[in-house]
């Protein structure tokens, strides 16, 4: 699930990134083309109701293609993204348009 919060006083958006509940992950990251695909560069903090967040700042007027990284073993995308496209790992990376 994606949440976006637009700045009157910057040209950023903060966006705050979801895992689903269902995933029963232990650990989980935010890993796209804002991080350079970096695994370790955006961990997510765990929710007492089992989902994962959090908070980055993008620029506007972007998109930005990105997944979760869960248990450092398992990716998945975002099902509420605002669209996908195909990666080169035979797959879909979720997309952020803001």
């Amino acid at each position: 699930m994606l949440k976006k919060q637009y700045l009157k006083s910057k040209d950023v958006c903060k966006v705050s990134f979801y895992t689903a509940p269902e995933l029963d992950a232990e650990k989980a990251s935010l890993v796209g083309d804002f991080n350079h695909w970096d695994e370790s560069a955006t961990p997510m903090t765990p929710l007492k109701d089992g989902r994962f967040k959090v908070t980055v700042n993008l620029a506007k007027d972007s998109s930005y293609q990105f997944r979760y990284l869960i248990n450092d073993i398992e990716w998945h995308n975002d099902w509420d993204a605002d669209q996908y496209v195909p990666n080169p790992f035979s797959g879909d990376n979720s997309v952020v348009e803001v």
